[in-house]
């Protein structure tokens, strides 16, 4: 339990309301102001909006990223097609923040969230909702690389995530089967899976699909919203053994997660 219960920290399971310092509403040096507070509410408070257009019809993703630490085409490429394929969002937009190191041996919580509070640039504007995706060259305080608990992503808020880009190449480096676009792709698919709301975050369930033993992921053999995603070393096995067989590497959602998805507002 140890072990879980250190990831359960970093994966979005604590709700930051109201944790930020710097205020939800901020004055420019002009009469306009920026107001964040749609961007800092509990995870998969968004969910609806991310899915469907009734609120927003675009979506703006600020990926910052500390230097040489930059997410692969081939990742993002897959990321993009997969918001279309499960959203309604016919208007994606990618926006590139190259950042400077914070110096760090590993990353806190709080220390994630103040590197968002300092560097993000886009928040929810008019129609078009922005999502922060921090790219990081150091890797979560809460590792445990002897047990094999490395933590490759995180959602923390209803628009923000962390992937722990350092992280995610050691792990593929490890492998000759699975390459760091697919890791990344992996961690992008099950992190957004969180902000989509599933499972149960913000949301209810159109049937009982929960895993008692790990809250918010799914009990279904294969999901990709099973918990053992979040484990660096389990996520690896999962992938080569999915290889292995001639699949592809990445899971994909489940039955059940496809039909929350559908009654929160997306296909």
């Amino acid at each position: 339990m140890k072990k879980r219960n250190a990831l359960y920290i970093v994966f979005g399971l604590i709700l930051l309301i109201g944790c930020s310092k710097d205020s939800d509403i901020t004055s420019s040096n002009s009469s306009s102001t920026i107001d964040k507070s749609g961007n800092r509410l509990t995870t998969g408070a968004s969910a609806s909006d991310l899915l469907a257009n009734a609120n927003f019809d675009k979506l703006l993703i600020e990926i910052g990223y500390v230097s040489g630490n930059q997410p692969t085409t081939e990742a993002i490429t897959n990321f993009e097609n997969f918001l279309r394929a499960r959203t309604y969002k016919e208007n994606i937009e990618f926006k590139y923040t190259p950042l400077t190191s914070p110096g760090e041996e590993t990353l806190t919580l709080d220390e994630v969230v103040d590197l968002e509070n300092k560097n993000r640039t886009e928040y929810n504007d008019g129609s078009t909702l922005a999502i922060y995706i921090y790219f990081a060259d150091a890797p979560s305080d809460s590792d445990n690389p002897d047990e094999g608990t490395v933590t490759l992503g995180a959602v923390y808020r209803n628009t923000s995530m962390i992937a722990y880009e350092a992280t995610i190449r050691d792990l593929a480096n490890a492998s000759s089967a699975v390459t760091v676009a697919d890791v990344e792709t992996a961690t992008l698919f099950h992190e957004f899976g969180h902000l989509f709301g599933l499972v149960n975050l913000s949301t209810q369930s159109v049937n009982d699909h929960e895993d008692p033993d790990a809250s918010n992921h799914c009990n279904v053999a294969g999901c990709l919203m099973r918990a053992e995603l979040e484990f660096g070393t389990s996520l690896l096995k999962t992938m080569q053994n999915r290889a292995s067989k001639g699949l592809a590497s990445i899971p994909e959602f489940d039955s059940e997660c496809l039909l929350d998805l559908q009654k929160y507002g997306g296909r």
